[in-house]
């Protein structure tokens, strides 16, 4: 227990010590607005582009940290910051968010991605909570509509794939919206968010998981049944990871002791499965019959996958005092402090060979902002701080 809450002191202070001052210091555009993403080893810019859903994020980043840690008004501003950006140049005349923009604000990629507007709402919806402006609820309740609407056609004219010949669905909006379904809680209808929440539970616990393998797939037919594909066998253990804790929280919000213990049955298969047995840490891809994935970076490690797996484990622990929980969050803390962290100029890498080793020596980009990091340190501190239940105490308690 004692070595448990150590790991909780140590999450808060790289959070707070190491992770937030590195994006505070480097990440904020003060010319044109928004934040700089694209940022090397030392926290300098190598691109100016700006991606839309990184800009959500890390709003809802800095607006999480005010709500939750501490009424900091650097970081109130700092959010404020990038929703002005934001509000000002990420949509199109019919509410749609841009994938991305130049340093200025000028469309550079068409909204055909959904998870711009998911990272965009919720922002919005954080922001909200931290500065009371009706106009940020606006904005993100519109934009939440907007995706439900899309929900079942989520690129619309974007979209490359020929209609009718192998129509699959895709498992990351339903994971997102499990999440997003509490993050606009204080925002939304009662109804629609309990109607909401037994859908996407049923989505990803019945029809994208799969009975025979105790695993959770990328894609399968619209009505549920398995695709023989490269798409339908893809398996990404991160993914499957990470939904299990979103839906591990709503199985705390509904009492569910049941939905709780089947998420982290399936959370522990999925790491299992995907652990690299030689050089440890998770692999990107796996094809669920073995065959090779069509994905040539599926042996790379990655930032996201990892730090999931701790948040997920340490709710697992701390919800049911599961031991091979512990294990496994004692094995991946080892293997991310160790790989990823950059002790020598801070933040953490995001990007690892099989090995390892560090394969691209930055600490944003295109795809990795100030989100996983910061949240997976935040969870896993907040959690930890908390009583861990014995294994023959059983009780859905309040999650963070």
């Amino acid at each position: 227990m004692d070595k448990m809450k150590n790991y909780s002191k140590m999450y808060k202070e790289e959070l707070l010590q190491n992770i937030i001052p590195f994006w505070m210091d480097h990440s904020m555009d003060n010319d044109a607005g928004g934040y700089f993403t694209c940022l090397d080893q030392f926290g300098k810019v190598f691109d100016k582009d700006k991606f839309i859903w990184l800009q959500g994020r890390q709003v809802w980043m800095f607006s999480t940290l005010f709500n939750t840690v501490e009424t900091r008004q650097e970081w109130l501003d700092m959010a404020e910051h990038g929703a002005r950006f934001l509000k000002k140049h990420g949509r199109d005349s019919e509410g749609n968010w841009y994938f991305s923009l130049n340093q200025h604000g000028q469309p550079l990629v068409q909204p055909y991605n959904i998870f711009s507007d998911c990272f965009a709402t919720m922002g919005f919806a954080a922001l909200y909570k931290a500065n009371g402006k009706d106009e940020y609820a606006d904005i993100a309740k519109s934009t939440f509509e907007n995706i439900l609407k899309r929900r079942n056609n989520t690129k619309g004219i974007y979209s490359k794939i020929y209609p009718g010949t192998r129509d699959l669905k895709n498992f990351s909006l339903p994971m997102i919206l499990s999440n997003l379904s509490l993050e606009l809680e204080h925002l939304l209808d009662p109804e629609l968010v309990n109607n909401l929440i037994h859908d996407v539970i049923n989505e990803v616990m019945n029809i994208f998981y799969q009975e025979e393998s105790g695993l959770i797939l990328e894609n399968v037919y619209t009505d549920g049944s398995f695709a023989d594909c490269f798409e339908g066998r893809l398996l990404n253990p991160g993914h499957v990871i990470e939904a299990m804790w979103f839906i591990m929280d709503l199985g705390v919000r509904l009492k569910d002791q049941k939905l709780v213990d089947k998420t982290i049955e399936i959370a522990l298969r999925a790491i299992e499965y995907g652990w690299d047995d030689e050089f440890g840490g998770i692999l990107y891809f796996k094809d669920i019959k073995g065959y090779p994935p069509q994905q040539l970076e599926w042996d790379q490690k990655l930032w996201w996958v990892h730090v999931e797996a701790l948040v997920c484990m340490a709710k697992a622990y701390q919800l049911t005092g599961n031991e091979q929980a512990k294990h496994w969050f004692e094995k991946l803390h080892q293997y991310t402090w160790n790989h990823f962290r950059d002790e020598q100029y801070g933040e953490w890498f995001g990007y690892l060979n099989r090995r390892g080793e560090v394969l691209l020596p930055l600490k944003g980009g295109k795809w990795k902002g100030c989100f996983h990091i910061p949240r997976g340190l935040m969870q896993v501190w907040r959690t930890l701080e908390k009583d861990v239940l014995t294994a023959n105490k059983k009780e859905v308690i309040t999650s963070v």
